[in-house]
């Protein structure tokens, strides 16, 4: 069995922990892992599993990977999509690139918080073996109340003792539906994790969406490889039809089976979400951070960089990170979405990049920034090196803090040690790169007419950004 860990959502109700650029998936929520690298911990006991399949927004493929290695975990692809085209074709480019059409495949989105281990690799177990005789499995999450965030699924005649073969699915209801769904005991919160054969998804795909398997087919035919990385076709893949892999499939084939699930599950899709899954103080507080309450019951607070005080308040959420800080009423997270768009609206870097953005060579905080200048604070890892680039409209000044800089401007190579600088003028190609076995430190003040990250011109880059 190939699990495939789907990892291409943005998670903006999470804003502002979670942005486009470095979304929840990637985020230690839950734990001292990334959630991504809980959907891959919690398999581990499972017999017969080979290397995962990750599928990922290409602007992610460094973050999968470091985060992957950081478990000691190989993947046998990663495979980049130019731009999101929902769960249907990424669960079809994993089933493309699974080595044989018998191969067994565990699709699992990466930003599920799963508690009760135990009863999911049971579940995983038992569907994988409905699986085998070629259905198409999903899980439906046992329900504990009448939730109507989530689409349900409706169980028909029994497939085994515990599974059933899939009447329908059904989407978000109200919430008197819900309750009858939930008192009926036929229905099933819809969990977006599935189990079967490579083969007979792309069967069944062929039969109701022909042109969105074409065009996955082709552009994972032209596709090039880098590395770990399966970068597809960008032309042809702009052209596939985007869908969820319900609509596209699960919901027409006659092969539907769902297994339920009882295992503490949360999609952790609001910050409300988020408060259910966290342990809490005597008040019904989540606290993570820096954080003094007096006379305040049943709120999420979360400090990055500084110190919240609240005094006399209920059913809040706080969260500060170091550039933005969020205040909403549990009540109302579902509209933290609304924030993030009149950002967009707004052209606020906010709404994509954390103050530090991470790089596939360390990462960068923007520490100051002006009409004219910005000061960075630059962490380079041991080996790693920037790409040969120049700008067009600013010029830099590099002061090493600690550990050892090659810089490389036009023709010049200089090395760089604690407390010594240089300057890049506007329109020389140049490079940084660490050789040493610390991490390099340093702090860049930028200054021009014009300081986007845009403003980057590359002529050779070993992280394939050129």
């Amino acid at each position: 069995m190939i699990p495939v860990i789907l990892s291409g959502g943005s998670g903006t109700r999470l804003w502002p922990l979670s942005r486009s650029q470095h979304p929840k998936q990637f985020l230690p929520l839950v734990s001292n892992h990334s959630m991504l690298q809980e959907t891959v911990l919690r398999l581990d006991g499972i017999d017969g599993l080979k290397s995962p399949i990750g599928v990922c927004n290409e602007n992610h493929r460094f973050m999968m990977a470091e985060q992957l290695r950081e478990i000691n975990i190989s993947p046998s692809a990663i495979i980049l999509e130019p731009m999101g085209r929902n769960t249907a074709p990424a669960v079809a480019l994993a089933a493309l690139a699974a080595e044989s059409e018998d191969d067994i495949l565990l699709i699992l989105p990466a930003d599920h918080v799963i508690t009760n281990v135990q009863a999911f690799q049971a579940a995983v177990k038992h569907a994988k073996e409905i699986a085998e005789t070629g259905a198409l499995v999903t899980f439906g999450i046992v329900p504990t109340e009448a939730e109507t965030g989530y689409g349900y699924i409706k169980g028909g005649q029994k497939n085994t003792d515990i599974a059933f073969n899939v009447d329908s699915f059904v989407e978000k209801p109200d919430a008197e539906t819900a309750q009858k769904y939930v008192d009926s005991g036929e229905y099933y919160w819809n969990s977006g994790m599935f189990v079967f054969k490579a083969g007979r998804y792309l069967e069944e795909l062929n039969k109701f969406n022909p042109e969105m398997l074409q065009a996955c087919q082709e552009a994972y035919r032209l596709a090039e490889v880098d590395m770990d990385f399966v970068r597809l076709d960008k032309k042809v893949f702009s052209q596939c039809p985007a869908d969820s892999i319900d609509f596209a499939v699960m919901e027409k084939t006659d092969q539907a089976v769902v297994v339920p699930l009882s295992a503490e599950w949360n999609d952790v899709g609001s910050w409300s979400a988020l408060w259910d899954v966290t342990d809490k103080d005597d008040e019904g507080n989540a606290i993570n951070g820096d954080v003094v309450t007096v006379n305040t019951k049943n709120c999420f607070l979360h400090s990055s960089s500084r110190l919240i005080t609240t005094v006399g308040v209920d059913n809040l959420v706080v969260v500060e990170t170091s550039d933005a800080v969020l205040v909403v009423s549990k009540d109302n997270v579902q509209d933290v979405k609304a924030i993030v768009d009149e950002l967009k609206i707004q052209n606020r870097p906010e709404s994509e990049l954390h103050r530090k953005v991470y790089r596939p060579w360390g990462y960068y905080d923007l520490v100051d920034n002006g009409e004219r200048h910005n000061t960075k604070r630059i962490v380079v890892n041991p080996g790693a090196k920037l790409s040969v680039q120049k700008h067009h409209h600013r010029a830099e000044h590099w002061v090493v803090v600690k550990g050892t800089a090659v810089v490389s401007k036009g023709d010049e190579q200089i090395l760089l040690t604690e407390n010594e600088s240089t300057y890049i003028p506007l329109g020389v190609v140049h490079s940084l790169e660490n050789p040493g076995v610390i991490p390099l430190e340093m702090i860049e003040v930028q200054s021009g007419s014009y300081l986007g990250e845009d403003d980057i011109v590359r002529y050779l880059d070993k992280y394939g950004r050129v």
